[in-house]
This record gives structure tokens, sequence and C-alpha cells, in this order.
């Protein structure tokens, strides 16, 4: 059953209005759940979690090979989003979902790990290079365009000679799983401010923080 509760409550999320289209990126299944490269993932939890009056739930929509919740953030009809591939190939299904639910790519954010920030930073982006984030490239090559919005949650860079892609792809240390709730939190509260307010507010409000 795909979801339809908003922040006030069981809403009709057909304004007429473009949706927004909000993805976490990560690989599927409990083998990955807990890596680093997950975290996009993890944010989209947070943000079920947080509508009411009851959490939301992710649902198979088969024709885009994602699973999807469709409902409202205040007044603002949002379509949370993961596609069912693994990361390098992620974006086949935004750029699926982006089409049968008609969303442009100024209603795109994906929420992502970030190596080049440092742990637990938080920062909104829109448009620009993918840092050799491949499911940020598979997701640009997809759409057709660099211009939607990142949310980038910070991991810092691997420890000495450690391999990127072994780095991403371990668990969240003890010591790193102090700051992640506080950075999943802001990264929540980034996707409802643009949402509702706009990138802009979103990045004063955001970017401002000291943790």
């Amino acid at each position: 059953m795909v979801c339809v509760f908003g922040k006030k409550g069981n809403q009709d999320i057909s304004t007429g209005r473009s949706p927004w289209l909000i993805v976490g990126l990560g690989n599927p299944g409990d083998k990955y759940a807990h890596n680093r490269h997950n975290v996009g993932y993890m944010v989209i939890d947070e943000l079920l979690s947080e509508l009411s009056p009851v959490p939301g739930t992710l649902s198979q929509h088969k024709k885009t090979q994602s699973l999807i919740c469709q409902t409202t953030l205040g007044d603002v009809p949002v379509i949370f989003a993961r596609s069912r591939a693994y990361m390098n190939l992620s974006g086949g299904s935004i750029g699926a979902l982006a089409a049968f639910f008609k969303v442009p790519a100024e209603h795109i954010i994906v929420i992502h790990d970030e190596l080049d920030l440092d742990p637990g930073t938080v920062r909104v982006k829109v448009g620009g290079g993918e840092n050799g984030h491949n499911g940020l490239k598979s997701t640009s090559q997809a759409l057709g365009t660099r211009d939607y919005i990142r949310v980038r949650v910070g991991i810092g860079r691997p420890p000495g000679r450690m391999d990127v892609a072994a780095f991403v792809l371990k668990d969240f240390t003890k010591a790193e799983r102090e700051w992640l709730p506080v950075a999943i939190g802001d990264a929540s509260d980034a996707v409802e401010l643009m949402t509702t307010h706009g990138v802009q507010v979103a990045q004063n409000e955001i970017h401002g923080r000291q943790h």
C-alpha cells in the first residue's frame, strides 16, 4: 500500500503541483544496511519515521524498479524513494521515477555520502560535478542533466592508504555513530526546508549550524 500520510495527517496529494522526488542513495540488502555508503537510505528512514499520524513505509513501484512513499510535507506533495538497484546503477530508477511522475530536475533531491566533507557535515548543493561518486554519475547520466539538488552528508576520507571503495562499504564505527544521528537529522531538516521554503532557506539554516 502506498504511503499517503503527511505532516498534517492524511491529505490529498493531487494538488496539481509538480511533486518533489527525494531519493536516498545506497545499496539494497541487509549486508549493506549500516555502511557509510548507505547514509542516504538512513536519511529517508528518518524522514519516513517523522511522518504523522503514523510513520511512512516504502512500497514497491514496479514500473520504476523502486521503493516509494507518496505523501506530503506540510501541504507539499513529495515522493520518497530508494532504487532497488545497486548504487552504481541507481540512476536508472531515478530517471524512470522522474519521467513517470513528471518531476523536473529542480524538484529532485538526491541524498548521498560525501568523502570531501568533514564527518557529520551536511551541505546542500545544486548541480555541479559528481566528485567520483558512482551513484551521482549514474543519476546524472539517467536524467541527462546535473542540475538536480544534492544533500551531501560528510563521511570524511579513509585513513592512511585505505581503499575508498572498502571505506564506504564498511559500517560506521562506534565513534562515528556518535555524530551520525545529528547528521541524519540535519539532512532530514534540509529536505523539509527545501520542499517547504526553498533551497536558499535550507542552505542558510543548515550551513549555519555548528555542532
